[in-house]
Order: C-alpha cells, then sequence, then structure tokens
C-alpha cells in the first residue's frame, strides 16, 4: 500500500496520524546490510539536504506535520513509504518526493521504528495485550499514547 503526505495530512490527530504511517509496512524488511555505505551516501547527498531542508520548511518543523506539536530538537525526516536500496540504486523519485517524507521527532521516529520492527512486534502485541486485560482497552489506547 502506497501511502501519501496529502492523505496524512486530512488526518486531525497526531494518533490517527501515527497509526497511518504504520500502514506503510515493515521498516528494515530490506535493510541495507553491508551496503550501508548507499545509505550513507544518499543521506550526505546534496539532493537530500535539499529535499529535507524543503520538507522542515513545509511542515514548520512540527511532528508528523501537526499544528502544535513543534520539535525542539533535531528533526527527523522520515520516508512515508520505507525506502530499499534498489530504491537509491534506482535513483527512485519517492527518494526525494515530499508526498513520501514527513516531519517526525527523536520520539516518534523511535517509537515507529521500534513498533515496526519484526523482532518488536510479539514483545509489543504481549505488552499490549497484557495492558488491555489490566486496564481495559480504552484505558490501554489512553495510556500508550502518554508513554
Amino acid at each position: 500500500m502506497i501511502l501519501s503526505y496529502s492523505e496524512l495530512i486530512t488526518l486531525p490527530t497526531f494518533e490517527e496520524r501515527y497509526r497511518y504511517l504504520r500502514r506503510a509496512g515493515i521498516v528494515g524488511e530490506e535493510t541495507f546490510g553491508s551496503h550501508r555505505y548507499l545509505n550513507q551516501a544518499y543521506y550526505t547527498s546534496a539532493e537530500w539536504r535539499s529535499a529535507r531542508n524543503h520538507v522542515i520548511i513545509r511542515d514548520n518543523g512540527c511532528d508528523l506535520g501537526m499544528e502544535g506539536f513543534e520539535i525542539n530538537d533535531r528533526i527527523y525526516v522520515h520516508h512515508i513509504n520505507p525506502i530499499t536500496e534498489e530504491d537509491i540504486l534506482d535513483r527512485s523519485p519517492a527518494l526525494f518526493d515530499p508526498e513520501n517524507l514527513i516531519c517526525v521527532s527523536f520520539n516518534t521516529h523511535k517509537q515507529y521504528i521500534t513498533a515496526m520492527n519484526p523482532c518488536y512486534q510479539s514483545i509489543i502485541f504481549l505488552i499490549e495485550s497484557q495492558a488491555i486485560q489490566s486496564y481495559g482497552r480504552s484505558n490501554w489506547e489512553d495510556l500508550k499514547w502518554s508513554i
């Protein structure tokens, strides 16, 4: 499923935007592994820096582009649809397309990466299941967003 910035910004709450991003697929499904140099070359390129600056200005430096969620620390520019080694080798338009980029804070990025990493999904499911049993579903939904 291909997600987009235009669709993301129609969602009125931070939580809805975060959940939308989680639909993009599994982060690290195709990691760079021993070809990490490609990743590093991409993220230090002038093209990337230009695209990144454009997105930060567009999103006013706000987490998930959400007014009222200003990022007062390092701003991460996240690919809405994860990129692969092939994307870099083929110079895919998705690498620099503002429709595939969004500003996120360190905490949002960390939560997203952890939640979407297959190594952590079973642990997260177990924690959520136990919490729902202890607190009830609606209380857990409130609780997990306050963490």
